[in-house]
């Protein structure tokens, strides 16, 4: 378990048009960019401290590794099974 590392989230609205109705559903997409070197296991519950909020994230898929930093597609975490 790691703590007090440096991070950053990023939010993006994700849109896509209903066939059956004209109304649009609005999902939004969060990713963590972190540093390569941290190794974030598979089904690992991510917990992040951002300008005093505190906002708990389960991981899916794999991590995308680039030389300075990774990117981790994170979803809200809705409690255990």
């Amino acid at each position: 378990m790691l703590e007090n590392q440096k991070c950053k989230l990023s939010y993006e609205k994700i849109a896509s048009a209903n066939q059956t109705s004209a109304l649009a559903t609005i999902a939004q997409s969060t990713k963590l960019f972190i540093a390569p070197e941290i190794v974030v296991k598979a089904g690992s519950k991510i917990v992040v401290t951002q300008y005093g909020r505190t906002t708990e994230f389960s991981r899916s898929g794999e991590p995308g590794i680039f030389m300075d930093h990774q990117e981790v597609k994170l979803e809200l975490f809705k409690g255990y099974a």
